[in-house]
């Protein structure tokens, strides 16, 4: 650890934010260029280089952009920002931690988590309601609250006290977040939904029957003793003044000051709104327009429903980049923080890394940070996920009775190729990077599927990446994770409303419950996997599982599938299905293919093991085996960055020390620390050379537990005879 101070730095070859530099364009023209000089490569560093899904969020800032159309009277939503559109006619909504979407999803998987169940067991809709119009009002009533108890506290303390300046800059923040939704309607139709709802629903009985007009009462006794009530009185003006000079009612005045001051063209109805919604003020309800009112709900609803509908195809492969990016982070589940996972992120599609010139960009940067010495910026790993993966069609040709699945438009979905997985995977080879991939997530790759259909279709479809050079470095990663089922991805928004004799209530009708669906949300398992690898590559993760782990080496030599290391080393994410039929294990253990994940019943030391675990974690490179371990390439990778440090670039004679019998040679101390769980060499494990100075070459043959691993090596002859 001395020397290599990291083995677990990832490269993500995908685009996130086409607004934001990508490694290309950061690269710039590298003709006749071998190297970028270190001013270059920290200004990569600065920009796609991101340690955890915060600083990641912070740097790429992932955004959906959308506009309206007025010829159709539709919303339109693009991850790229139009170009033909006028700024003031786009609005920009943030991927963040504050978006609703991705609040309930975040939300649904550390549910899942917590209560270790599988699919069909969990409650998907008491999550996904998160998005209603209901649930997002809740969300605002906290955020009142809060704000409400600030300014009070803000207004008992003298000027210039140091704590009302402090709580002054919170009240700051709070109504910073408020007024993003002033000038959006879209953003402010759920709140416009249930301030609709609230005020017409306002008399209804706990029965749910309908509502009748609301006038506020009074209970009285009459002169005669009779019981009654009567209609409260208005207040008067004076009284309504006196109302507004209140602590609590100033905050509506400073609410309505706020939405004047940051809109130009006030508009009266956004602005009541805006004050009914975050400060409340208690009067009595005059007349209510019931017909205008219900008309209002039912369009309101009608295209918040379309909006989410619009919004959720256009954004789902953006949010599912984003829950695998978070993922890859969230592997690295320790307290003790050593050797981080640090992600960098191409930013651009990559087909456009492979085309042409940009190749040589590409080469430049790895030859730049994996062809040195200095091992801080080198890439062990890479992940590309969503490769197309052509399935049946089973409904071709087949006259359409019934509406199915196979009429429906679907997105039209950006996929990656198995073209430029290849050209990918010769840069790969060449600066010793190990790529995770997997075939594009639906239903068709997931566990249910693998545990139904097994393992063949991924076999077939990866047998032209074998008995290549690259095929070690090639490694295939599923299933997919399954979010949200597609079955299961149906969100009750709300219901329609009716108006009736009296007053209005909501409707009973099945076709009057307005319902969004999902279809099913997806993690791509290259980022789990890769996750859980580039974790396990610290000393002091592992720490939290073993006790003997040395402190001077990284977990290049830790195989995830030896004893029960995959018992211990789960993923973080929760079991799915009850596990893959014996006849299905037995294929993939005859053929020991892929990074296979498991939701396998198990338990270790009596505990049940609640998440998905590692079954397999092979490359594309066949033995007498069947498929090789990933973590014989990591090591041989690590050998040879070490051996050429140590021999200042493979010199002959330095090389002969570093394997001597000497007690202090490289080789004999590897000897002397078999008994770690993280030790370079394990017991059943060698690494010998031979060098012949005719080819001026060196053999290295380096054996794991009987199977022999070899790699040749251009030496540099010495000067003095040996």
């Amino acid at each position: 650890m001395e020397v290599i101070k990291q083995t677990n730095r990832t490269i993500l070859f995908e685009e996130i934010n086409p607004e934001k530099l990508d490694l290309l364009t950061l690269v710039g023209d590298a003709k006749g260029i071998d190297s970028l000089n270190d001013d270059k490569l920290k200004e990569i560093n600065d920009h796609l280089l991101v340690r955890n899904f915060e600083d990641f969020l912070e740097k790429f800032s992932p955004t959906v952009y959308s506009y309206f159309n007025a010829s159709n009277q539709k919303i339109m939503y693009t991850v790229k920002k139009p170009e033909a559109i006028p700024e003031d006619c786009i609005t920009e909504i943030k991927l963040d931690a504050n978006n609703d979407f991705l609040k309930m999803l975040f939300t649904l998987i550390d549910t899942k988590k917590s209560q270790g169940i599988k699919n069909a067991d969990f409650k998907f809709q008491n999550v996904l309601d998160m998005i209603s119009p209901k649930k997002v009002m809740e969300d605002i009533k906290q955020v009142r609250k809060e704000i409400s108890y600030l300014y009070n506290e803000y207004e008992k303390l003298d000027e210039e006290d140091p704590k009302k300046l402090d709580l002054g800059d919170k009240l700051n923040v709070k109504f910073e977040e408020a007024s993003i939704n002033y000038n959006n309607v879209l953003g402010m139709l759920p709140l416009a939904i249930e301030d609709i709802k609230t005020r017409l629903l306002l008399g209804q009985n706990q029965d749910g029957a309908e509502a009748e007009p609301l006038k506020v009462g009074v209970l009285t006794l009459e002169e005669s003793g009779e019981l009654r009530i009567i209609e409260a009185p208005k207040p008067e003006e004076t009284q309504i003044a006196l109302i507004e000079e209140s602590s609590n009612n100033q905050l509506a005045l400073i609410f309505k000051d706020d939405y004047e001051d940051l809109n130009e063209s006030h508009n009266d109805y956004v602005g009541s709104l805006v004050v009914r919604t975050f400060a409340p003020i208690a009067t009595i309800q005059g007349e209510i327009d019931i017909e205008k009112e219900v008309n209002n709900y039912n369009t309101y609803l009608e295209f918040y429903k379309q909006s989410k509908e619009e919004f959720v195809k256009a954004a789902k492969p953006l949010i599912e980049k984003l829950l695998g990016i978070k993922m890859f982070f969230e592997q690295y589940s320790t307290k003790n923080k050593g050797m981080l996972p640090s992600l960098l992120i191409s930013n651009i599609k990559p087909e456009m890394m492979i085309k042409g010139a940009n190749k040589e960009r590409v080469e430049t940067y790895f030859n730049t940070v994996n062809a040195k010495n200095d091992f801080n910026d080198m890439i062990w790993f890479g992940i590309f996920p969503a490769i197309e993966m052509e399935s049946s069609n089973s409904g071709k040709g087949v006259r359409e009775r019934f509406k199915g699945n196979q009429s429906k438009q679907e997105p039209v979905k950006e996929k990656n190729t198995l073209e430029t997985l290849t050209s990918l995977l010769e840069l790969c080879k060449v600066y010793k990077i190990q790529l995770f991939f997997n075939f594009e997530s639906s239903e068709e790759t997931s566990f249910n599927n693998l545990a139904t259909v097994g393992v063949d279709k991924y076999i077939e479809k990866t047998e032209i990446l074998t008995r290549k050079d690259y095929s070690e470095f090639a490694i295939p990663c599923l299933p997919n994770f399954t979010v949200i089922p597609k079955d299961k991805s149906g969100v009750v928004l709300d219901i329609k409303m009716k108006q009736s004799e009296n007053g209005a209530y909501l409707s009973k009708e099945k076709e009057d419950i307005m319902k969004l669906w999902l279809e099913g949300i997806y993690i791509d398992a290259s980022y789990v996997a890769a996750g859980v690898v580039a974790a396990y590559q610290c000393p002091d993760y592992l720490r939290d599982y073993y006790k003997n782990v040395s402190s001077k080496y990284p977990g290049v030599r830790f195989d995830i599938e030896g004893g029960d290391n995959s018992l211990k080393i789960t993923t973080t994410l929760a079991k799915e299905i009850t596990g893959y039929t014996n006849s299905i294990k037995d294929v993939i253990n005859k053929r020991n293919f892929g990074f296979v994940f498991s939701s396998d019943n198990a338990s270790l030391n009596g505990k049940s093991i609640t998440n998905i675990t590692v079954y397999k974690a092979r490359n594309l490179d066949i033995t007498d085996d069947g498929f090789d371990s990933i973590y014989k390439t990591l090591v041989t990778t690590y050998v040879e960055r070490v051996l050429r440090f140590a021999t200042n670039d493979f010199k002959q004679d330095k090389i002969i020390n570093f394997f001597s019998t000497n007690p202090n040679s490289q080789k004999s101390v590897w000897q002397n620390e078999l008994g770690k769980i993280n030790s370079v060499l394990q017991v059943g494990d060698d690494i010998n050379h031979e060098i012949d100075t005719d080819s001026s070459t060196c053999n290295l043959n380096l054996t794991f537990n009987g199977n022999v691993k070899n790699l040749v090596l251009s030496i540099t002859k010495s000067n003095t005879a040996v």
